[in-house]
């Protein structure tokens, strides 16, 4: 398949660019400068620059395309996603580039829209399972993500297959976050704020892009991308140390954390996310069941480079 990629240099975009043509499609991916553009060609896809704030540009961009894929964000470092005003960016792109894209992908006739979501969206919930029929409790901030997902519905409405792909944090040896995280733990603070009890769902970065692959086989819905087995923060801080070699890094005062603004509070939820719905559908499942194992090999990586 013809298969067109926002958002194709991140994290996760070029993992998931690198998967897709490996799968035997022909990717054609969005770069935003000539650096970008030539990532892109190595991993065997073709560069494309346009402005994806431009309805009419990313329209001619996606002809010709029978998927169309948004893996597009600006999300904020750790040192500044709880300030006033970090996730704006990341807003506008959820919300009128989704929109952009789906207008886009409708009026040439793509056969598929899968868009990029979070599973920070659901309540706080303790130690209970969350699964895709759970009714979700954005903050200020997630009001653009249901925005996104909208968006994706009305292209299943249109009559495409629309899939929404809501997934953990990622991490990966050069992901920002991770970056952060190490030096939190090095530092014997510990990598996530909230209480100790409370879960964390994230995915491996690698695990996340085979799971856009799986993607193009599932029918139109939300999915949850998760690993297997979330662990609690407690778990984690151990878990990092352990991997380090480390003493064990403190949490930080959780009415401290709770100071730090609204943002921070939802980064504070206990978020205990299952991933049955996807697995079953598509087949899909992650290389690392849990932190536990792909935390350490993360970290080795990390070392290597």
């Amino acid at each position: 398949m013809k298969v067109f990629v926002a958002g194709a240099t991140g994290v996760l975009g070029k993992r998931a660019v690198a998967q897709l043509v490996a799968a035997g499609h022909e990717v054609t991916g969005v770069a935003r400068s000539e650096e970008k553009a030539a990532l892109v060609r190595s991993l065997g896809a073709t560069p494309v620059t346009v402005d994806l704030f431009d309805g009419a540009a990313v329209k001619a961009a996606v002809d010709g395309h029978d998927v169309v894929i948004n893996l597009a964000t600006h999300i904020p470092p750790l040192s500044k996603a709880a300030l006033p005003g970090a996730w704006s960016e990341n807003d506008r792109i959820r919300s009128e580039a989704s929109k952009n894209l789906v207008d886009g992908a409708l009026a040439t006739g793509a056969s598929r829209y899968i868009q990029e979501s979070i599973a920070f969206m659901y309540p706080d919930s303790g130690d209970q399972w969350l699964d895709e029929e759970v009714e979700a409790d954005p903050p200020g901030l997630g009001g653009s993500v249901l925005e996104a997902e909208g968006h994706t519905r009305r292209f299943a409405e249109g009559g495409g297959t629309g899939v929404v792909l809501r997934f953990g944090q990622f991490y990966a040896p050069e992901a920002t976050h991770t970056i952060a995280m190490v030096k939190a733990i090095k530092r014997h603070v510990a990598p996530v704020l909230g209480p100790k009890d409370g879960y964390i769902s994230m995915i491996d970065a690698d695990d996340a892009a085979s799971a856009v692959v799986a993607a193009l086989q599932a029918p139109s819905g939300t999915y949850n991308v998760t690993d297997d087995d979330p662990v609690t923060r407690d778990e984690f801080a151990s878990i990092a140390a352990d991997a380090m070699a480390v003493k064990r890094a403190r949490s930080l005062p959780v009415t401290l954390a709770k100071m730090s603004g609204k943002n921070a509070r939802f980064m504070m939820r206990s978020q205990r996310v299952r991933n049955h719905r996807f697995k079953e559908t598509t087949g899909w499942a992650p290389s690392h069941r849990s932190l536990r194992e792909g935390w350490p090999a993360v970290t080795a990586a990390m070392k290597e480079d």
